[in-house]
């Protein structure tokens, strides 16, 4: 009855009140919310840090050339690239990995898994060459392969033409935690016991 009589004055209690429930309910929501996906957000990164875990280069080597791709692409996630795809397939152009460094530069990667003792050839070097930029756009163009060397003439092909040869040696750094910015500059220096040119 007295709530009747004084509705004026009530009303804009009860709309105060009422305003102040639905939008710390709905704060409570959104806080929740986002909490899951920080939650969910760590547990990704932590299993993407999972995935690209250190490995021997005997693991590696015992990987298929479908999982390797797939690791080079982890370990590019790992060292914070955005938009990593792996392409590897035929027909792919020599872009078995795609991705962006964290300056927001296109990184293009073919991806070769070779027994150690081989070497990248010109040839395997001219097909990226002739691609990786000019079909794929790439700012960085990465040759990865599991073998100790690239012959002279590819790794000068490499040199001349601004793609990267990341050999045995300079992938185990990778493998073992190295960023891979860092090994970008060093491009095919460094590799271990050299075989003469083929």
């Amino acid at each position: 009855m007295w709530v009747a009589g004084n509705w004026a004055t009530v009303w804009p209690v009860l709309l105060a009140a009422l305003a102040i429930v639905t939008v710390g309910a709905i704060g409570w929501v959104l806080m929740r919310a986002h909490r899951s996906a920080v939650t969910a957000d760590q547990r990704w990164r932590a299993e993407e840090e999972a995935k690209a875990r250190e490995l021997s280069m005997a693991e590696v080597d015992a990987l298929t050339w479908q999982d390797f791709e797939k690791y080079v692409a982890d370990l590019c996630r790992r060292d914070g690239c955005t938009k990593v795809v792996v392409s590897g397939k035929s027909g792919d152009l020599g872009a078995d990995v795609v991705g962006y460094l964290a300056d927001g530069r296109k990184l293009v990667v073919q991806v070769k898994k070779y027994a150690p003792e081989r070497s990248v050839s010109s040839q395997d070097m001219q097909k990226f060459v002739g691609t990786a930029r000019p079909e794929h756009g790439a700012d960085v163009a990465l040759f990865v392969t599991t073998c100790r060397t690239f012959t002279k003439a590819a790794l000068g092909l490499a040199v001349r033409q601004d793609i990267v040869a990341l050999h045995r040696d300079l992938l185990g750094s990778w493998v073992k935690g190295a960023h891979l910015e860092t090994l970008i500059p060093l491009n095919g220096s460094g590799g271990g016991t050299r075989r003469p040119p083929v």
